[in-house]
Parts: structure tokens; sequence; C-alpha cells
């Protein structure tokens, strides 16, 4: 078959306003130590509805599978591996169409934690570099949940549990590290924890936060957003149906991306089975998310993570160095950004 490339973008390219389609994979809401996945990827096309179809259909061609819908699953499976690289190459449907942002778990939860405390995301990036190999594999896994559990907003038993566990959990690790790089950090995480006592207080008797603040999938759209309007028109995003994104938080998004001078003009959902765009757009999140994995975890695929890091946005939320060094564009040290949660959600 001839590829269009020229084409791909088509209508999206003719218009004043570029349409972009979404999709996310390795979502457990707030459980970000103890659910399924260790990396949150967000994956956005710009494509016509008619070319989608047509790789659509071409994927499921060269697959041969009698399943009705397919997923990344299908991709990743050794015996279609010729499949996934002409996908994700220079020469595939995607190439320069296409873009991915990443979100490293266990990161996250450390950025959120050290912003709601300090205020400082920079503290960040030393907390968890330094974490792991100062505290040792289960003082930083003990940490990490502690921290998940105070800044989760559904937690149903005693309000002051989940505080009074972090903070036994940083006196105890500074305790026992005292005065490396690590336990510096959580000991100025201790001092804050009236700041701590006040973000629970307010999920306990407040109407609850609107924007829940250890889900990724809001601030990835605004980023989203971002990427595709810089230097283009503004752009309109269209995403997979889910019940994260209600009105209310359609409308922080759309105001967050104000704030931030994004030129999102508009957002709207759809179901997925019946947009190709989007069903493009989950292959390529659940395709990012296992590429990414396997390097996180020291089992990446040196192909795969070449074909892939074209497509992984340089806003991406990550602290691992090592994984990023083969998964990140060119020329960027890190992947650690502060991500646009509002912080009044956090202190108010």
């Amino acid at each position: 078959m001839t590829w269009k490339r020229v084409n791909a973008a088509g209508a999206a390219g003719a218009s004043a306003l570029l349409e972009v389609a979404c999709d996310e994979s390795g979502s457990d809401g707030e459980n970000l130590t103890g659910g399924n996945t260790d990396v949150f990827a967000h994956a956005s096309v710009r494509l016509t509805v008619e070319f989608a179809a047509e790789q659509v259909r071409e994927i499921r061609r060269r697959i041969r599978s009698p399943a009705e819908e397919y997923k990344a699953n299908h991709l990743l499976r050794e015996k279609h591996r010729a499949v996934l690289e002409w996908l994700l190459s220079p020469s595939g449907p995607l190439h320069g169409h296409a873009h991915v942002h990443l979100t490293e778990k266990a990161f996250y939860v450390v950025d959120r934690a050290v912003d709601l405390l300090l205020g400082d995301g920079t503290q960040a990036v030393v907390l968890y570099r330094e974490g792991r190999r100062t505290f040792g594999d289960e003082g930083w896994r003990e940490f990490l949940e502690a921290a998940n559990q105070m800044l989760r907003v559904r937690y149903y038993g005693d309000p002051d549990t989940p505080v009074d566990a972090f903070f036994r959990t940083v006196d105890s690790l500074v305790r026992a590290h005292s005065g490396s790089d690590a336990a510096i950090v959580l000991g100025r995480l201790a001092e804050a924890r009236p700041r701590a006592v006040s973000y629970r207080a307010r999920i306990t008797n407040g109407p609850g936060l609107l924007i829940p603040v250890l889900n990724p999938l809001l601030p990835a759209i605004v980023r989203t957003a971002a990427h595709w309007s810089a230097g283009c028109p503004p752009v309109t995003l269209v995403h997979d149906r889910q019940n994260m994104l209600t009105p209310d938080r359609i409308a922080w998004i759309e105001e967050t991306a104000r704030l931030h001078g994004v030129r999102l003009a508009g957002f709207r959902l759809v179901v997925a089975r019946e947009d190709p765009r989007v069903q493009l757009a989950d292959f390529l999140a659940g395709i990012a998310r296992k590429i990414a994995s396997d390097e996180l975890n020291g089992r990446g695929d040196p192909v795969l993570s070449a074909l892939l890091r074209p497509y992984v946005g340089a806003a991406s939320v990550w602290g691992d160095e090592h994984s990023w060094s083969r998964l990140g564009p060119a020329g960027e040290d890190t992947g650690c950004r502060t991500d646009w949660t509002d912080r009044r959600e956090m202190t108010a």
C-alpha cells in the first residue's frame, strides 16, 4: 500500500483550528503506588478521520485477529512485532502526527507531596533521585505508600490517620539516615505538617476536591493542548469518554489552559470505537506505557525505545534519569516538570 503521508493531517491542517484525538493508558485513579501499572501515558494524534480509518483497517489486515475491538496488547505480542515497528517507524502513519505525554507514577507522588508541603518542586527531584538508594527498597516503598495515602481524596478511615502515618514514616527515615540529602528534604517536610493537616481537613470537611491531586490525566490533557497549539492555530481536543472527565473538570481544563496561555479552543468527548483517530491514540498510549515501563524497570527494548522516542513530549513528568535518557527527546536531561495542578485545590 502507498501511504499518503503528505495528506495525513488533511482537513485538520487546512482548517483554522487543529483537531486532535486523545486517549490514555495506565489509569489507576489515585492509587499510584499500589495499582497495576507504574507509568501513565496520554497519547494524541492529529489525523483526518478518513486517514485514521484507513490505518485501523491496515492494522487489522496485518494482524488478522478475529477480535472485534483491537487494543494495544494485540500489537505488543511478539508475533506482531513487525506491525508494531511499522506503526512507530518514520515511514509509518503516526510519525510526525502523534505525541505522548508520559508520567512516572512514583515520581508523580513525590512531586505532588513535596509541592503540597513545601511549594518547591525542585526538592522533589533530589528526594526522588536519592530516596531509594538512601532508604533502601523497603524504606522507600513505605514512604511512597504513606505519601500516596496522605494525598488521595478517597480515604474512608480516621481522617487523621494518613497524616499521622506519613509523618511517622518521615520521622523514622530521618532518624535512621540523618545527614543524607534525602533525609534533609524529609526534615523540611516534617516541619510542614500543618499544611498536610489543612489539606486533609479540607477534604474531610469541605465539598471535596474538584481536581484530585494524584490523578495525572487532567494536567496531561493541558500539556497535550500546549504541545499541539505551540506556534500553531488553536486546538480542539477530541477525547475518549471516561468518568473522570465531568463537565466541571472539563471547565477546569479549559480555564487552566487559558491561564497558561494555551490556545485550547474546545474539548469534546466521543466513544472510542466510533472514532478511528481515538482508536489510534489508544494504541499509541498502550504501546508507549509498556515500552516506558520496561525501560523504567531495566528491561527496555532498545529498538522499541528508539522508535518511541520521537513521540515523547519534553514536558513529561519523569524522575528516573537512566530510563529518561533512552525515552526523552534528544538534548533533554530530565523529564521532571511541575504539573499544572491548581494550588487552590491543595492549600485553600
